[in-house]
């Protein structure tokens, strides 16, 4: 006989999209609990990393630190540590200085630097980490931790919903998915050539899934199309019609591995086996080639 269990499921604006939870506890009590612990988890990633909220660690870090070091919370912290160390593994790839471009094409806020000032540059080197959760900027830059945070809130909130005794649960914030407990579910994505159309892509149990594309967010700039994903290399956008996903441990590993897969292609195998992690890309011809991660 199988003991009692309550099942919830919610879903909340946050992180710049809808954030979906759902959550298996021995009661609803405890389901419910769960629940609201996984979102008050995202909503504090969301105050600390925002692009958009001048309070955030993120905003303070672009205001201030290239004039003195900044004390930024451990979970800022934790998210430039990982990203520092996908930068290095992509050889610059990864990186969380893009702001200026994003802010150019409309996807951020823009800061129109002042006459005379130094124009930020794309160089995530230039970001320092110092003991004591203090961050300082070698030569002016700005950063956005939007290619990496939103995974690590998924993370968190995962941590959230087993510390409240969640048997099983999954969190889905736009695209950034992860699933613990018994059952393993097919997850599909949006088809390149037809978004509204959903494919079968892979089998997720115990893992996180995240998925990258811009169809739905390419755009016309001083006619040419850009999106939100940038090829730091080459200050360009990846506007290609293709779609990008990557199965990981966890979903701060499979968030950032899509940045990295949709600028390198092939050439990120060997970052995917490093991570045990597997790259699947979704052609604009419909063709699913697969970098599986090595046993």
């Amino acid at each position: 006989m199988t003991s009692p269990c309550a099942e919830i499921r919610r879903c909340r604006p946050l992180l710049g999209t809808f954030v979906e939870i759902g959550a298996q506890a021995a009661s609803a009590a405890r389901a419910s609990a769960a629940l609201e612990a996984g979102f008050a988890a995202i909503a504090r990633v969301q105050r600390l990393m925002s692009f958009h909220e001048d309070a955030s660690d993120v905003s303070r870090l672009n205001r201030d630190a290239l004039r003195r070091p900044v004390a930024v919370d451990p979970w800022t912290w934790r998210v430039l540590s990982a990203a520092r160390a996908f930068h290095e593994a992509s050889h610059g790839v990864f990186d969380v200085t893009v702001a200026p471009h994003l802010q150019r094409w409309g996807y951020l806020p823009g800061a129109r630097d002042a006459a005379g000032a130094s124009a930020p540059e794309t160089d995530q080197s230039a970001v320092e980490l110092l003991p004591g959760c203090r961050v300082r900027f070698r030569r002016p830059v700005r950063i956005d931790l939007g290619g990496i945070a939103k995974g690590f809130a998924v993370d968190v909130a995962i941590e959230a919903l087993r510390h409240e005794g969640a048997s099983a649960g999954a969190v889905n914030a736009g695209g950034d998915l992860r699933v613990f407990g018994p059952r393993a579910s097919w997850i599909h994505v949006r088809d390149p050539r037809d978004p509204r159309r959903l494919l079968p892509l892979a089998q997720l149990a115990d893992a996180a899934l995240a998925t990258s594309a811009s169809y739905f967010a390419r755009r016309w700039w001083r006619g040419r199309r850009v999106s939100p994903l940038v090829d730091p290399s080459r200050g360009r956008p990846c506007t290609g019609a293709q779609s990008v996903s990557v199965r990981a441990a966890t979903c701060l590993v499979a968030d950032a591995l899509t940045k990295v897969v949709m600028v390198l292609g092939a050439r990120s195998a060997s970052i995917l086996r490093a991570h045990a992690a597997a790259g699947f890309v979704l052609t604009s011809e419909g063709r699913l080639i697969a970098s599986e991660a090595a046993a």
